[in-house]
């Protein structure tokens, strides 16, 4: 059985009743950039997240970097977040002139160590930037106890994350701000780029919808120098129309997980779900020593996955300027040789997580009779 990571096109035709017409309203309307759609999903979002506002923009990457602009982040500052993330967390540090400054991960859950933050703070700190990485919530009431105790900001990224919730919150409502991205295959998914701010906070709000349309508060009227980082109608109008199946589709993946750590073997660990919090999966991730043969097996039984990431931050070719190197952050390091991310959608069957676990099974068989040395047979498999 072919079990694919992700099935967009089973999700497009189940609600294709509904985006279609919704489309076709943008087109004959011709409100391509920003307009009704993004204004009316914009408000729905906010409310799903308990904010006050929320500002739709092209991107998650740009929800990042706005949501530092906004707060006056930038040159001489400095900026914390974790290792163990996507690259677009740090692009964002850099790109508003900001500093940033990595901490290790916890091994059970890949998610900030908040134990590791007092050390890395320094007098140029601004803010701490925790990621809710692979849909589960970062330890927000520890991370903000701290930067209360030093006066800085607590932004999330919960790019990852839409609907998770900590000790019942929902991501977005959580800290002075949050930045979500509406990638194609994320558990809110646009049908392009997308991304948005949430904040509760009503001056950066105007602040963030003047500087994502060319500093802009009037037309042709520019009070800042800003950038074009405006959504697009189109997405703003599949949002809206996606966001009401959101809570059902992150209770399908919440389900997929619970049968995945059912029918997985001993073997393999998945990552810990966090005291208080309720994590969307976004992704489900599992480790073993033999990752690279692991997916090499499932590879050649149909079975798609992914490395989420299999190169840290600290040794990308892109950030030798900063001198981190080889050792810095173990745990991220020792993670990014053994997580591999299965396969993961709301529309998955049960029979295809019974395949993916099978698979796995009849891995761990092998490297038990083998004692480990499974690269050859998997390779002449």
């Amino acid at each position: 059985m072919l079990v694919p990571f992700l099935d967009l096109p089973a999700q497009y035709h189940a609600l294709q009743s509904e985006i279609d017409p919704a489309i076709k309203k943008v087109l004959e309307t011709s409100a391509f950039i920003l307009g009704p759609a993004v204004e009316q999903f914009e408000k729905d979002f906010a409310a799903f997240c308990g904010a006050a506002h929320c500002i739709g923009v092209n991107s998650g990457t740009s929800a990042l970097s706005l949501l530092l602009r906004a707060h006056g982040i930038g040159a001489g500052d400095e900026v914390i977040t974790v290792a163990n993330t996507f690259f677009a967390t740090l692009e964002a540090i850099v790109h508003v002139g900001a500093t940033p400054v990595l901490v290790d991960c916890e091994e059970t859950t890949a998610l900030m160590n908040p134990d590791l933050l007092e050390r890395a703070i320094t007098k140029k700190t601004k803010a701490i930037l925790p990621v809710h990485i692979y849909g589960q919530t970062a330890d927000i009431t520890a991370i903000t106890a701290i930067a209360k105790k030093h006066g800085i900001l607590v932004f999330e990224d919960a790019c990852q994350a839409h609907g998770a919730r900590e000790h019942g919150q929902v991501a977005g409502g959580l800290a002075d701000g949050a930045a979500f991205s509406f990638y194609p295959g994320k558990n809110l998914g646009a049908y392009g780029e997308a991304g948005a701010i949430t904040t509760n906070d009503t001056a950066v709000a105007k602040k963030i919808r003047m500087l994502r349309d060319h500093g802009s508060a009037a037309k042709y009227h520019h009070d800042a120098i800003g950038w074009n980082e405006r959504m697009d109608g189109i997405q703003g109008a599949v949002l809206g129309v996606k966001l009401p199946h959101l809570q059902k589709w992150n209770d399908a993946r919440r389900a997929h997980a619970k049968t995945y750590r059912s029918l997985l073997p001993k073997e393999v660990s998945a990552m810990e779900t966090r005291e208080g919090s309720d994590p969307v999966y976004h992704l489900f991730v599992i480790r073993t020593a033999d990752r690279n043969a692991l997916q090499a097996h499932l590879t050649a039984r149909g079975i798609q996955t992914g490395i989420h990431y299999p190169i840290p931050l600290h040794l990308q070719p892109a950030c030798s300027e900063f001198g981190w190197k080889q050792g810095d952050f173990p745990v991220t390091e020792k993670l990014a040789k053994e997580i591999l991310s299965l396969p993961m959608f709301p529309e998955m069957t049960d029979a295809q997580i019974q395949e993916v676990c099978d698979a796995v099974a009849s891995f761990e068989s092998v490297r038990a009779a083998t004692g480990g040395q499974v690269a050859t047979m998997v390779r002449s498999a």
